[in-house]
């Protein structure tokens, strides 16, 4: 060997390793590749397969353009198509990690269990909780039932169908692997938060969302990391969700997200200021919403005070 082959082996390698190595640092930790980039992974399968869809529907030409009115039909199509493709994305990263899919909070064994219904039940009775308060201010009143007959029977499974959708796909994009894998490389609440803010600000893009609405979609998120971090899965989040969405836009017939209902049970009226109604957002975007979810995360912190979720520890 020259010396001056010598040399190389002796100075240069050892650096180019080294910055070899930091570059690594980038991608892999203790853990094996780093939190961030599995979550960008996760999402970019699941955009992937969302464009294909939308690919497809614009070459059929299926699909609606800014739907003013939601309907249970046009809900689960769209929902229920996401949330199979946030399944296919889940089973596949749990495939890279050599983990089982219930890891990432949707553990099959308790599909449709105790803490669904139970989420369900709070979900409906937050909503009529927060349409009593803007009904006792003279905001809100309903007026009669919507619709008749054997359409009652029909639109009760169709929007109770829907809601469940609702919640299942919602739950898995923002509290499902999401939650999962940014609390095993940050920690659980600043996850929780990340993610929260994150959820609020694609509702900003609603129109006429005001910051009223924009607080009750952080104490949203905050509230269903509470039921996570203490019930040890989604499942009672998802109820939660689809409790609150069944209430709102069937039972009472309001504005959800700005959508105006389809089908709804009853039909309800609004008046006063955006404050306290919601205005055209509904009453998610009222000040009543964030009390009332407040209430409930000081009763369920009382009542369930061991913490059940600890993915990888944290």
């Amino acid at each position: 060997m020259h010396p001056q082959a010598a040399s190389l082996s002796s100075t240069e390698l050892p650096h180019l390793r080294s910055g070899s190595g930091s570059f690594r640092k980038i991608f892999i930790g203790t853990g094996g590749l780093r939190a961030g980039w599995r979550l960008l992974t996760f999402l970019a399968i699941f955009l992937a397969l969302q464009l294909s869809t939308v690919a497809v529907a614009h070459v059929f030409g299926f699909g609606q353009r800014n739907p003013t009115m939601m309907t249970p039909f046009l809900i689960g199509i769209s929902e229920g198509l996401a949330f199979v493709y946030l399944c296919i994305a889940g089973l596949i990263m749990a495939r890279i990690e050599h983990r089982k899919f219930s890891d990432y909070g949707l553990p099959l064994r308790f599909v449709l269990r105790k803490n669904f219904w139970l989420g369900a039940l709070w979900g409906f009775l937050a909503i009529s909780g927060a349409l009593l308060g803007i009904f006792a201010f003279h905001g809100f009143r309903i007026t009669g039932l919507a619709i008749h007959g054997a359409t009652i029977l029909t639109a009760t499974l169709a929007w109770t169908v829907a809601c469940i959708i609702i919640g299942l796909c919602e739950e898995s994009l923002f509290r499902g692997y999401p939650q999962f894998t940014l609390s095993t490389g940050m920690g659980f609440w600043p996850a929780a938060f990340l993610l929260s803010a994150t959820f609020a600000a694609l509702h900003g893009f609603n129109s006429g969302e005001t910051i009223w609405g924009l607080l009750s979609v952080v104490a949203f998120g905050i509230l269903f990391c509470l039921f996570i971090r203490r019930s040890g899965n989604i499942w009672l989040p998802v109820g939660f969700h689809a409790g609150f969405d069944w209430g709102q836009t069937f039972f009472y017939g309001v504005h959800d997200s700005g959508m105006a209902p389809y089908h709804n049970l009853f039909a309800s009226q609004f008046s006063g200021p955006k404050w306290l109604t919601g205005g055209g957002v509904g009453p998610e975007a009222s000040i009543f919403v964030p009390l009332a979810l407040l209430v409930v995360g000081v009763l369920f912190s009382l009542r369930y005070r061991a913490v059940r979720y600890r993915p990888d520890g944290v």
